[in-house]
Order: structure tokens, then sequence, then C-alpha cells
């Protein structure tokens, strides 16, 4: 169990599960909902409770974003439809030193902002091979 908050502390949210390796995603949404890197750690929803003003987006057919109301913190990213329906990807830094996970794969690695690279252990998935692989998401993050 690992327990994390947001900037503010008004939302918390704990995990019944261990927490995975990082994702990083270099999208079209993923970039402009996290500054140009959106990074989540993947856990079954099942496994999360939450508390507090907590405020979700639909970004697209497929998924939802939320944050922090007060402070405006990710939380999570959660697919709605799709095979990868019933997981979380919370936001690695809610957790104190990322809850011990490092990154482990860069989604969309080519179109990563210029200067920010990951070294040679964190597997690179350029865009047309995600797209191969995930045809569900029609380029829509």
């Amino acid at each position: 169990m690992i327990e994390g908050r947001c900037l503010c502390g008004d939302v918390r949210i704990r995990a019944e599960a261990d927490l995975g390796g990082i994702s990083a995603c270099f999208c079209d949404l993923c970039s402009r909902w996290g500054g140009g890197v959106q990074m989540g750690v993947e856990v079954p929803a099942k496994a999360v409770t939450s508390e507090g003003p907590i405020k979700t987006h639909r970004s697209s057919r497929l998924a939802e974003r939320a944050w922090c109301d007060t402070c405006g913190s990710a939380v999570w990213f959660r697919y709605v439809d799709g095979p990868d329906t019933g997981y979380l990807e919370l936001s690695p830094g809610l957790f104190d030193a990322a809850g011990g996970s490092r990154v482990t794969t860069c989604v969309y690695s080519d179109r990563a902002i210029p200067g920010l690279t990951f070294g040679p252990e964190v597997e690179q998935i350029p865009q047309a091979a995600y797209d191969a692989t995930h045809p569900n998401l029609n380029r829509e993050g």
C-alpha cells in the first residue's frame, strides 16, 4: 500500500497495489495536458481510493483526466473505453520519490521534446509502432 497527495494536500490517494514502471507519453493530448510530457504509473482502478476535490475531463472518446480542483495537480489518466478500461495511470508526482518507480517506457518517443531524452534502459516506442499495436486509439492519445 502506498499513499500520495496533491500539491496542496486536499486530494489524497491510496493505492493497494505495487506501483510499476512509469510510462512517458508525447502524443498531442498528453503533451498538452502534461506541459510537454505526460507520465503515469498504471494500477488497477479497483485498488485505488481517493478523497478530496477531484475534477475530471473526458479528454477523448476513450479517456478522462483528473486533477485537484484546489491546486490543479494532475491526479490520474483513466481509460473509460477500450481494452485498458479498469486501470488508472496515477501521476507519479503524487508520491514521494515517485513511489520508488522509474521510467520504463516512452510512447511516441519520436515526438519527444528536443533535449528531453531517456537512457537506453527505457523502451522507446515511436508513434507508428504504438499506433499499429493500439488501433483502438485512432490517434486520440
